[in-house]
């Protein structure tokens, strides 16, 4: 019988456990960006990041495929779907208005992106929500609430993650710092250190 994840208290946010305990890391190569396609709904946003993307849109608008195009002047750059979220526009039940294809392989430092890979024309603003995926944010009266989702499309990066020992909660490092704080993250660390060395303890 399959069993929850313990749930952990970190500052005022509450987080699954296996934040900490699984592993993940985007494998571009392998999966070519297929979440910002894959769904059927939009990454969801606030409405401080509704308008922020309102901003970027003349901005990026000649980058934009002819359909996102029609839906954004059809519906704008967001809506409200079927859980009643606030979410981003998308385009015939799939891709989100702002994305866009690589045209050649990019290197980007420490990784490359495959030509043909699906990418974001917003990424310096892109939603929080986009930024932590594989963590997915809730409210409940006020309590945020942050859970692993496990999705069939992300499988190479769960591979890829085990295969560099990344804990999902590093992979996030910049994403989670830039939603909770420094701080924050640093107790994070902290909480993630203690169940690790008691999991060692366990298996001796």
């Amino acid at each position: 019988m399959n069993t929850l994840p313990p749930i952990l208290q970190v500052g005022d946010v509450l987080i699954s456990s296996d934040i900490i305990t699984e592993q993940f890391c985007c494998d571009l190569f392998a999966c070519h960006g297929a979440c910002c396609v894959e769904g059927d709904a939009g990454a969801p946003v606030t409405l401080d990041e509704v308008a922020q993307l309102e901003d970027r849109v003349d901005e990026v608008w000649d980058r934009l495929s002819a359909g996102a195009k029609a839906e954004i002047n059809a519906h704008g750059i967001a809506y409200t779907d079927q859980e009643g979220d606030l979410v981003t526009s998308i385009v015939d039940g799939g891709d989100c208005v702002f994305t866009f294809k690589s045209a050649e392989e990019q290197d980007c430092g420490n990784y490359k992106i495959p030509q043909g890979c699906t990418l974001c024309l917003v990424e310096d603003t892109k939603p929080i929500s986009c930024a932590l995926y594989p963590i997915r944010e809730k409210n409940f009266g006020g309590t945020v609430c942050l859970n692993y989702h496990r999705w069939a499309v992300c499988r190479d990066a769960v591979r890829l993650g085990r295969e560099l020992r990344m804990p999902v909660y590093k992979f996030l490092r910049g994403p989670l710092i830039r939603r909770f704080g420094e701080e924050w993250y640093e107790e994070l660390c902290e909480v993630a250190e203690q169940i690790t060395s008691s999991q060692s303890v366990g298996s001796l």
